[in-house]
């Protein structure tokens, strides 16, 4: 595509973190119904893979007997033939808390299953869990010395098996071996070393080719780059180029599915003092490149993250950075919104009220109790009009009762979040699909979010908002709260010290 550059380059760099959904959040969140339970569950995802998965399953009732939890693929061959599920242990200090564990044997797009019995009869919820290989880990030095002391005993001692055979495998009691025997013994001794230094050769060899394609593993879901440059004067194109060169032949931009109502989800966060936000959606154009003519934007230094869900409904975040000259743009329509206001202060101090334009309130209801990292959470909102009553004004925003995006500090965190959870809605209908592709009665709340393939019609409603979620690490954090009022959008910003 013939195009004239008018703007300035746009250099987009990446930080080498090693998650691909949320960036620098890998754990899976969900809230949803299993038939008649309600149910709050988090996938732990393994940091290598194969790897073990530790399921946590919280029931909102006390009415739950049994949870039986299966790892599946998410879509294709294979997604609806479970293994033989698990029982997941109810815990003795909370029985509405269960626990469990999972092998997680391939990278991709899976799902974990949750088969509810009770008193109100079966209910059955599927959570998408993208599971990919976040590092490598090395083998301890006493195991690794360990190993090799064994190999180096089993190595010699099956030469010296091998030629106490030859000189001494059919004698007589009390006979001696003839010089011939010995020289025999001699011969199949080196002849056995050679074979064994082979063998060990080879393995080494496999080893090693293991070892590098397992690296190559890592490096594919590391957080593809969002190169862009600006055309026009205030055109943004974004073209997604993956850390692995196989990257772009796997996940094709040309192929990826609507994610609420959008195939890509567009945030530009300034920096360093997270002051201002856009959360955009670009449309797709010639190449898979996506292109959104930019609304009026200061000058300055912006992150950039970039949602998409591949066609196997694995969720990806393009990152990047961007310095922008001023924009002269169009006005904000449809989902597209925006918001300014103070930085995120060197001496933080958690905040639980944000004031909205129009005079209204966001409230979190985040109780006393300090906020701990990797711990499962619900983060309660309440919205407030102008005259200090409940919000009587509230419209689905994309399909759900709102959207929030928790970003720490110094970038390496960015999770946008929906009250179903951490997962995509695209790749959340495609777990809840039935076996004729149909989607399941279990899913998301309509309160919360969205069914598995309804969306919310509703023209208002409750004056309040959640999300389940937990800060992966401790540090500094901003989370902004976006919600839809009379028709427009609005955005709270809440800061938060997590321990």
């Amino acid at each position: 595509m013939h195009r004239r550059m008018i703007g300035i380059f746009v250099l987009v760099l990446v930080a080498a973190l090693s998650v691909s959904a949320h960036v620098g959040s890998s754990d899976v969140f969900f809230e949803g119904d299993a038939g008649p339970y309600h149910l709050y569950v988090t996938v732990r995802v393994p940091q290598v893979i194969p790897g073990i998965a530790e399921i946590q399953v919280r029931s909102s009732s006390n009415d739950v007997e049994k949870i039986e939890i299966v790892p599946m693929r998410l879509s294709g061959a294979g997604s609806n033939f479970p293994p033989t599920p698990d029982v997941a242990e109810r815990s003795k200090q909370d029985p509405q808390f269960f626990t469990g564990s999972l092998w997680l044997m391939e990278s991709g797009a899976l799902k974990v299953r949750v088969s509810v019995e009770g008193s109100k009869g079966k209910g059955e919820l599927a959570v998408p869990v993208p599971a990919f290989a976040q590092r490598t880990l090395p083998m301890e030095r006493s195991l690794s010395g360990l190993l090799g002391f064994l190999m180096v005993f089993l190595a010699v001692g099956l030469v010296f098996i091998a030629g106490a055979a030859a000189r001494e495998g059919n004698l007589e009691p009390g006979e001696t071996p003839s010089p011939l025997r010995k020289r025999r013994a001699r011969i199949v001794m080196v002849i056995t070393s050679v074979v064994v230094l082979g063998i060990l050769f080879l393995g080494k060899a496999w080893w090693g080719a293991e070892a590098t394609n397992y690296k190559r593993t890592v490096s594919f879901f590391k957080p593809p780059v969002a190169e862009a440059e600006l055309e026009n004067g205030n055109r943004l194109v974004i073209r997604a180029k993956g850390q692995d060169p196989e990257w772009l032949k796997e996940v094709k931009m040309e192929d990826v599915i609507p994610d609420h109502n959008h195939l890509m989800h567009l945030f530009l966060i300034s920096a360093p003092g997270m002051d201002r936000l856009w959360h955009l959606h670009p449309e797709r154009g010639e190449g898979g490149a996506f292109m959104d003519d930019l609304p009026r934007m200061p000058a300055g230094h912006y992150e950039v993250f970039a949602d998409i869900v591949d066609k196997a409904g694995f969720p990806w975040t393009l990152v990047g950075q961007v310095d922008l000259p001023q924009i002269s743009g169009k006005p904000l329509q449809g989902d597209d919104s925006t918001w300014t206001g103070p930085g995120l202060a060197a001496q933080l101090a958690d905040t639980n009220v944000a004031q909205l334009a129009d005079g209204g309130r966001i409230f979190w209801e985040k109780g006393t109790a300090p906020l701990v990292a990797n711990t499962a959470m619900v983060f309660k909102f309440r919205v407030e009009d102008k005259d200090g009553k409940p919000a009587k004004d509230m419209e689905p925003y994309m399909g759900m009762a709102g959207h929030a995006e928790f970003v720490s500090s110094d970038m390496s965190v960015f999770a946008h979040i929906h009250p179903a959870g951490s997962v995509s809605m695209a790749a959340l209908e495609l777990a809840s699909a039935g076996p004729g592709g149909e989607a399941t009665s279990n899913g998301a709340n309509m309160q919360g979010g969205m069914t598995t393939s309804v969306q919310m019609t509703s023209p208002s409603l409750q004056p309040e908002v959640s999300f389940p979620y937990g800060f992966p690490k401790a540090g500094d954090y901003r989370i902004f709260v976006q919600i839809k009022r009379a028709g427009q959008v609005q955005t709270g910003v809440f800061d938060a010290r997590v321990q």
